[in-house]
């Protein structure tokens, strides 16, 4: 879908990894390394990691290895990544982007714990949003919604008022059954026809309106 029809919305919840952050090489590392202790194909494992939470993909990856197997390997998982932050940088437009909503209504809505998304953010140079549902603020990982209607409902907005940015195909499917629209951002959202697509964030303008309303502007 082309992304040149502007979008409304009184808040905007914003993914972190592949949204604002480009960690693909230390995701790819980290999980490769965990593949090859399971004995599984790397490839076939990073088509499935992006989005959902470390436990979640391991579950659909190992279907019946018991959860509490999963939950500890999630957190070695988590220690792994939030040590190695070589060659995680800002999206492209993200600075640019993240200055933009400084004094508007958003949150940062991610499947990454809160030390991780701090070493991220960190590592790229990017404010930390405020509001933030972080892995450990919820019971379920995305495509689950819960995440989504935290954000919003701790913001103080209906879910019909907020825009996802996503990267994931799990993170569309979270923003959408949230009840909400979602901008698809770079090459990973493109088939899973967000409401908008971008190739990044250099592609997107935000104008905050006089009655509160924030408006998006998509450019080629």
């Amino acid at each position: 879908m082309p992304a040149t029809a502007p979008l409304t919305a009184r808040a905007l919840l914003l993914d972190m990894d592949g949204t604002l952050v480009n960690s693909d090489a230390v995701v790819e590392r980290c999980w490769r390394h965990w593949a090859a202790e399971h004995g599984l194909d790397g490839d076939s494992v990073i088509e499935v990691v992006h989005g959902r939470q470390g436990y979640a993909t391991m579950a659909v990856l190992l279907p019946e290895r018991p959860m509490e197997e999963n939950l500890a390997d999630n957190q070695r998982m988590l220690e792994w990544e939030t040590a190695d932050v070589d060659g995680v940088v800002a999206i492209p437009g993200a600075p640019a982007f993240m200055a933009s909503l400084a004094d508007l209504p958003h949150a940062l809505v991610t499947s990454a714990d809160e030390g991780l998304a701090r070493a991220r953010m960190d590592a790229a140079g990017l404010p930390m949003p405020r509001v933030r549902v972080t892995a450990e603020r919820v019971g379920a990982s995305k495509p689950d919604p819960e995440g989504f209607l935290k954000g919003a409902a701790e913001l103080g907005f209906r879910p019909q008022d907020c825009v996802v940015f996503e990267d994931s195909e799990v993170g569309i499917a979270a923003g959408r059954a949230a009840g909400m629209r979602v901008v698809g951002v770079g090459p990973r959202a493109a088939a899973h026809t967000p409401d908008a697509h971008v190739r990044d964030l250099e592609q997107v303008r935000v104008e905050a309106l006089p009655d509160g309303t924030l408006r998006l502007r998509f450019t080629d």
